[in-house]
Formats: structure tokens, C-alpha cells, sequence
């Protein structure tokens, strides 16, 4: 199995349907070796299958274990701030959230352990990047999550976040009003925790 079977594999997808994606996947987990090429064809970001790729990386994320991509974390964390294309960063953007939340989960897991400081700082900048820049709803929706639960950590965070929110966020679509007012009802709840 090669990144060029992998490639047609994904050229061969006619759209994101949940069967369509459930398939590649199912090909990648079977062939492990071929996540470190699904992670490469997801940041060959001038190529329009990394959209795919970027699909197939975020459903194995999501469905099956966020742990197939820690071998892939530098690489993961250093070229996101790369992406071009809408429909990649969402995906993207979605397994960010997903690191975050098993970053602070309650429960023992090897996220805690590999994340680093160097990655989570990569992923902290690409978040208020997304933010600042023109992006779809559900990237803005993950990344608040995201950097909301990176803010328990690091203090700067919460009011740079809280400022884009009543500034620029919050006059935006109802579902970005709507998940901004979550993430700053969080923000007012956590800092009277801290006082």
C-alpha cells in the first residue's frame, strides 16, 4: 500500500458521504502505515485531495481513535496554519477541539502525554488565526471551544479570546452568536472559580 494507491483511493470519493468516508477509512485503519501518508496528503495544501484526505483524517479522529494521529502531532501541529482550503480546515480544526478535550479530560490518556507544549502553542496561534481571518461557522465553533480549554491553562488566552468574541464574533452568523455567548458564559464562570 503507497500514498499513490492512497491518492486514487481518495481521488475516487465522489463526495463526503458518510459511507464514502466510512470506506477510505476503513482502508487506511487496515494498512496503519497509510496515516502517515493521509497526514502528508492532508497538507499538500495546493492539491484539492487534501480536502479528501483531510476528511478521512477527521472522521479516524472522530469515529475511531484521536490516537492515530499522535505519532503525526509535529507534523499535524506545524502545518496547519498552512491550509487553504475551507473544506480542509474544518476537519482540521475539528480534531484540534478534539485534542483539547483529551487534554483536559478527567480520564487518563495518551494525549497528556504526547501533546507539548510546542504543539499546543502551534494550535493556540492557527486558533486565533481562524478566528481573525474569514472562516465558516464550524471553524469558528471548534476553535473557541479549543482555545477556551487551552485558556485554563494559559491566562492570556480567556481575555483575547472574550475580546474577539464581543468584538467581531458575536455580530456574526446566529450560530457564532450562539456559540460565543456559551464560550463566554464559560469564561465568566471559570474566572469566578479562580478569584
Amino acid at each position: 500500500m503507497s500514498i499513490i494507491f492512497l491518492t486514487q483511493e481518495l481521488e475516487n470519493m465522489e463526495n463526503p458521504k458518510r459511507e464514502n468516508r466510512e470506506r477510505v477509512a476503513n482502508i487506511v485503519l487496515e494498512n496503519k502505515k497509510l496515516i502517515r501518508y493521509l497526514v502528508s496528503i492532508t497538507f499538500d495544501v495546493d492539491n484539492k485531495v487534501s480536502i479528501k484526505a483531510a476528511w478521512i483524517l477527521e472522521w479516524i479522529c472522530t469515529h475511531h481513535q484521536l490516537e492515530y494521529i499522535l505519532p503525526h502531532l509535529d507534523e499535524f501541529t506545524r502545518k496547519i496554519e498552512l491550509l487553504k482550503f475551507d473544506s480542509a480546515i474544518r476537519p482540521c480544526a475539528k480534531i484540534c477541539e478534539h485534542l483539547a478535550n483529551a487534554y483536559f479530560s478527567n480520564k487518563d490518556n495518551k494525549v497528556k502525554e504526547k501533546l507539548t507544549a510546542q504543539h499546543i502553542n502551534s494550535i493556540i496561534e492557527t486558533g486565533f488565526d481562524w478566528l481573525i481571518t474569514p472562516q465558516k461557522i464550524a471553524v469558528r465553533a471548534y476553535t473557541m471551544t479549543t482555545l477556551y480549554l487551552f485558556g485554563l491553562k494559559k491566562s492570556w488566552i480567556h481575555p483575547e479570546l472574550k475580546h474577539l468574541i464581543e468584538t467581531k464574533i458575536i455580530h456574526e452568523s446566529k450560530g457564532c452568536k450562539a456559540r460565543g455567548k456559551h464560550i463566554l458564559y464559560l469564561i465568566e464562570k471559570h474566572q469566578k472559580t479562580t478569584l
